[in-house]
């Protein structure tokens, strides 16, 4: 299996989708199927966004790498979105490897109340706030409450209907606001205004 970011000196930030790049989804697949998955300039910050909407969450869908052969090999701990709440259904999964050499997968959603953990996939309720949001997850602390393992490297990320997309990121430990780069904020243009930052529930 081939590694995306095998040769990539990984420290700081990762980022594995940006909305206002040329080619925002060149790393990934998409899938579409009663639905889109287009940029459209949100009206709140006055930017290009990636959109993807779907009457069914579980049929329209992006992921990456794009190649199923493929796995990211990012060794960064904390998966950072910067989303907005569309106020629909909306889950996403993320898979990671842990120190006894099992792919684990998490997948979070904002339609279920309680967390299941399965022997290789743990289902989590995730809560947005209204608007724009910053949403941090610690893969380390993840894998030690579900399965008691070590986290080593995420492999794929997956995100379904319904969502809208600023930012997808990785980053070495958490950053106060000072400490984060310009283009990794949510509101370049107007930076008396800052988005709505929580974490997930934990297990």
């Amino acid at each position: 299996m081939g590694i995306m970011f095998r040769n990539t000196f990984q420290s700081g930030f990762v980022s594995i989708l940006y909305s206002i790049g040329s080619k925002p989804l060149i790393a990934w697949k998409t899938t579409v199927k009663n639905g889109h998955i287009k940029r459209v300039t949100d009206e709140d910050i006055r930017s290009l966004v990636l959109d993807i909407i779907g009457r069914n969450v579980a049929t329209t869908f992006i992921v990456c790498p794009a190649d199923p052969k493929v796995s990211l090999g990012i060794k960064l701990p904390f998966l950072v979105m910067i989303i907005k709440n569309l106020k629909k259904y909306f889950s996403f999964e993320v898979q990671v490897l842990d120190d006894k050499d099992i792919k684990r997968r998490f997948r979070f959603s904002n339609y279920q109340s309680s967390t299941h953990v399965h022997p290789f996939i743990c289902s989590m309720p995730m809560g947005l706030k209204s608007g724009w949001n910053q949403v941090q997850f610690n893969l380390v602390d993840f894998l030690h409450r579900a399965y008691g393992t070590s986290y080593v490297e995420t492999l794929k990320v997956q995100i379904h209907a319904n969502i809208r997309i600023r930012r997808i990121f990785f980053c070495d430990r958490l950053y106060s606001e000072e400490e984060i780069p310009r283009e990794y904020k949510l509101y370049v243009n107007q930076p008396n205004e800052k988005p709505t930052k929580h974490k997930t529930q934990s297990l």
